[in-house]
């Protein structure tokens, strides 16, 4: 084909034809990739709508009074993307997020959960549990509504699976809750029963709060949190009992709809912040009582970790949408024990059998008990200044 007879063959209808066809081309294209992408986040959990859609259309009363604006979120083109934990909702006007607790309202991400706490109580350290924290001593208690996870077995779901405009709540602002704890001589605050992630900004300022007044604060949380946002509260925070809840990625999405990645670097980052770790390792029939995920648990724990950081093996109780399975078999319980003692973890505890071995502190050099529990009852027996009779130093906050 010469030249002159390819310019003779492209009449404008033509051209207008070779657009059209160039333009429907790029636009399947660019269809095929997006949904390339969307099964690869279904798939893989990767991208900012993994494992969470949130809820669509149900924005806050207009009246609820304890809205504000949230931190950790970013705009764009009409969307509002979540920073704060892995799932990173997006989401649009009057859209609520997986938690049930954020909420997009004219354009900008509210926190609706900031100084309204439906769970306030006084609790001993060792209910977190928390074995090498102020062994004996009361925390204050809070939590809200709402929560980052779908745990199958959750024990609190009446407030975790709710939105805060659903439960009773009662208005608690910062000053006044570490003004309570200063005033009964309440030496720590916890952040607990549901998840201190999800009323991150609450926890924030009544941690400083507190922290500035002497009071010590603690989470007791599943963990699932970004880098930035996680540095930044570690800052005020002195202690906290992590759910490790398998060590299995399958059965996080299965049992828990989250990833564990995400968890395994919270506890690096814990440690790396100077806070003060324990684990709770609930055993779930059927879901996390397998024997090699439990070693690997142990051997990641003890390698990345250390040996010293106390581990919680927790007994399962029917709850939730688990209620037909039954409690974890007590030999279970104890076999998890021992695998974790062969891995060389010194602080290993069986938690919610009472009168079974694994209830106290043992010195790691001589083996004397220096810690006795009786339920919640604690006995120091040969513990002075945080070290054994021996001189061996125990690993913990004594003071």
């Amino acid at each position: 084909m010469t030249e002159s007879g390819s310019a003779g063959s492209d009449s404008p209808e033509a051209r207008t034809r070779r657009r059209e066809f160039v333009k429907r081309c790029a636009m399947g294209g660019c269809g095929l990739a997006l949904a390339a992408s969307a099964a690869s986040r279904l798939l893989t959990g990767d991208g900012p709508k993994a494992m969470s859609m949130g809820f669509t259309n149900d924005p806050p009363k207009p009246d609820w009074p304890y809205g504000r604006e949230a931190e950790w979120y970013d705009e764009h083109l009409g969307t509002i993307t979540c920073r704060l934990c892995p799932h990173q909702c997006v989401l649009r006007e009057d859209d609520r997020g997986f938690c049930r607790v954020r909420a997009v309202k004219d354009h900008k991400l509210l926190t609706l959960v900031y100084g309204n706490p439906c769970s306030l109580h006084i609790d001993p350290l060792e209910k977190k549990p928390l074995y090498h924290f102020l062994p004996g001593r009361a925390v204050l208690s809070l939590a809200t509504a709402g929560c980052n996870l779908r745990c199958l077995n959750c024990q609190n779901w009446e407030i975790s699976q709710a939105r805060p405009e659903d439960i009773p709540s009662t208005p608690v602002s910062p000053q006044q809750l570490v003004g309570a704890a200063a005033e009964k001589a309440i030496p720590a605050i916890a952040y607990t029963y549901s998840e201190p992630i999800i009323f991150y900004e609450y926890t924030r300022d009544c941690s400083a709060l507190a922290k500035e007044k002497g009071i010590r604060n603690v989470l007791v949380t599943a963990g699932y949190i970004r880098e930035e946002p996680l540095r930044a509260l570690c800052k005020v925070t002195d202690a906290a009992n992590v759910d490790l809840k398998s060590f299995s990625d399958s059965t996080y999405r299965r049992l828990n709809r989250a990833r564990l990645a995400p968890i395994l670097r919270t506890l690096e980052i814990m440690r790396e912040e100077g806070v003060w770790v324990e684990l709770t390792r609930l055993i779930v029939p059927g879901y996390s009582d397998d024997v090699d995920d439990l070693t690997k648990m142990c051997e990641w724990i003890h390698k990345s970790l250390g040996p010293d950081v106390p581990l919680h093996i927790s007994r399962f109780h029917p709850a939730y949408r688990l209620q037909a399975l039954p409690p974890t078999p007590v030999r279970i319980l104890e076999q998890a024990h021992d695998i974790a003692k062969s891995a060389g973890l010194h602080h290993v505890y069986i938690g919610n059998v009472p009168g079974r071995k694994g209830q106290n502190t043992l010195c790691p050099s001589c083996g004397r008990e220096v810690i006795v529990r009786e339920g919640y009852q604690v006995q120091l027996k040969g513990l002075a200044a945080g070290k054994c009779a021996c001189g061996h130093e125990i690993a913990g906050v004594w003071s």
